[in-house]
């Protein structure tokens, strides 16, 4: 979106320096995402990138409201009511996508997440990207003034919180067969938390424990949790020792209750330049004539799944649990980057700690998700080229 910067990158760029840069970011652990990661970085310009820290702060002013905990109950009743719930959330993930509104670029709040996102991974796909492109080291991928040292810091503050790494574990369902576990490696790398799935789990009491790679039990004294919990209820097969409904000592890096209490939840609630308009199917007062401009979603599904983009009268009259759905205005994504052939969209998530003791969470970094397709998503973008995840790079 920087031209110069732009046309100064597609000029030196060949699909053999891209294989080699996806030869480098395999060579860590003899592996390749599974996901697609993008030829090209997206360059973010002052006014946007302005907008977007404005566009969060709007977001975390209403998080932060003294009502927020009675606003967002509902959303536990819904799902699940884990004990022990911290004060607040460890971890935003905020989506916006590049949109455009009256001739003018704007993003447009997508979706909001109290639930952690490829953190370790975003800092290492930067530095493999400057290894390929060295003059994008005079970029930075950060917010509020951080580096690559104080990018990690404040991750692993909010991830330890003061704890042995040993003691905190990355809890998942079957981690090496998800599809981020390029970041739990990265996460063990860098923090040296280790990557543990549910079924590993002994339980003694109150008391969680996990065997390390030296056959030693370690007690869990904090868990950094990766767990879905869609994708736990349908994993009827999973033999666990412990249930996420039981009083634990243990502290967590992203209390469960975050992940419903902070989703599409609160779109509804959020007016502003920067957000949709957005209403749950219970609160419709008439079916828009107009449907076609209209997305369908579920309110707590993940990575897209159940979304209904190309909505019919029929789609809105069929959902029984109308307090479980949103009709949403679509996004008018405009295609902002430009590839070696064609324009691709943009979606940019912004990533933000929030660690135990600070009073407000605090933006570090950021993802891009670039698309050719209808939507932002694999299935819109199969054998397509320029689209997958990156990041976004702002002058320094």
């Amino acid at each position: 979106m920087i031209q110069q910067h732009r046309e100064f990158f597609n000029l030196n760029f060949n699909v053999e320096k891209y294989q080699a840069f996806l030869d480098d970011l395999a060579s860590d652990f003899d592996y390749l995402p599974t996901f697609r990661v993008a030829e090209s970085p997206f360059f973010i310009p002052d006014n946007l990138k302005e907008q977007l820290i404005e566009g969060c702060q709007h977001v975390v002013d209403f998080i932060k409201r003294e009502d927020f905990n009675s606003l967002t109950e509902k959303s536990l009743s819904f799902n699940f009511n884990v004990p022990n719930q911290d004060q607040h959330t460890q971890f935003l993930a905020i989506d916006f996508g590049i949109c455009e509104e009256d001739g003018k670029i704007i993003p447009k709040l997508i979706e909001v997440q109290g639930f952690p996102s490829v953190f370790n991974f975003q800092y290492n796909l930067f530095e493999k990207i400057k290894k390929s492109y060295p003059y994008l080291s005079e970029f930075t991928p950060y917010f509020n003034g951080l580096d690559a040292e104080g990018y990690l810091t404040i991750l692993k503050e909010t991830i330890l919180n003061g704890h042995n790494p040993e003691e905190v574990i990355l809890l998942e369902i079957e981690p090496e067969k998800q599809n981020t576990k390029i970041d739990f490696y990265y996460c063990q790398k860098d923090l040296g938390v280790p990557f543990v799935c549910v079924t590993e789990i002994i339980k003694k009491g109150k008391q969680l424990f996990y065997t390390n790679s030296k056959g030693v039990e370690i007690q869990v004294k904090r868990i950094y949790n990766r767990v879905i919990f869609d994708e736990l209820e349908a994993r009827k097969d999973l033999n666990m020792q412990f249930s996420f409904l039981e009083e634990l000592d243990v502290e967590w890096a992203g209390h469960p209750n975050w992940f419903y209490r902070i989703s599409k939840f609160i779109l509804p609630y959020l007016k502003g330049p920067y957000f949709i308009e957005t209403t749950l199917l219970s609160e419709l007062k008439e079916i828009p004539a107009d449907l076609e401009n209209y997305v369908l979603k579920p309110l707590f599904s993940f990575s897209g799944s159940g979304v209904i983009f190309n909505v019919k009268k029929s789609d809105v009259e069929a959902v029984k649990d109308k307090d479980l759905f949103i009709l949403q205005k679509k996004a008018k994504y405009v295609p902002v980057l430009q590839a070696i052939e064609g324009k691709v969209k943009a979606e940019i998530r912004m990533l933000a700690v929030w660690p135990e003791k600070n009073e407000n969470p605090t933006l570090i970094g950021n993802l891009v998700r670039l698309s050719r397709g209808e939507m932002i998503g694999v299935k819109f973008n199969k054998d397509k080229d320029w689209v997958g995840g990156t990041i976004g790079l702002l002058e320094k």
